[in-house]
């Protein structure tokens, strides 16, 4: 059994934290085919007849394609908005049992320079897409791809 810490935190070493996810769309389907990717904002939980549901609120990411990169071989993903001005995000609140795993993104960078001061804790705010790393460990390559 494989188990990872995901983590949303507002402040850690005086910056947020917030993982990237892989969430669970449609069974049927193989593979990243069936999940969607999500930034964690917060964790919470609720009581409703007294059953616990535990949830999270997420930033939903969209696959650029529909397919991998080509030449790559990975999928790119970018924030999802709900304007044309991205002023908006998408956001939504899941049950936390729909988050299969965490993901290791790469920006694509692009053809201009990275910026001198750029800082780890900024990179999804200053990057408009990402590769999702299957090479991170084992179970990125044999679950996602």
């Amino acid at each position: 059994m494989h188990r990872e810490c995901i983590r949303s935190t507002p402040s850690w070493y005086g910056h947020a934290r917030r993982d990237t996810v892989a969430v669970v769309i449609d069974d049927n389907l193989p593979g990243f085919r069936g999940m969607s990717s999500a930034h964690i904002h917060l964790f919470f939980s609720f009581i409703y007849d007294d059953k616990v549901y535990p949830c999270t609120l997420v930033h939903w990411y969209n696959t650029y394609s529909r397919d991998r990169d080509s030449k790559t071989g990975l999928w790119i993903i970018r924030p999802s908005y709900l304007d044309v001005q991205q002023l908006c995000p998408h956001l939504a609140v899941i049950h936390l049992d729909s988050v299969l795993r965490g993901l290791h993104l790469i920006p694509v960078y692009g053809s201009n320079a990275i910026p001198a001061g750029l800082k780890h804790y900024s990179s999804l705010d200053i990057f408009k897409a990402f590769y999702v790393n299957r090479f991170a460990d084992y179970h990125s390559n044999e679950i996602l791809f």
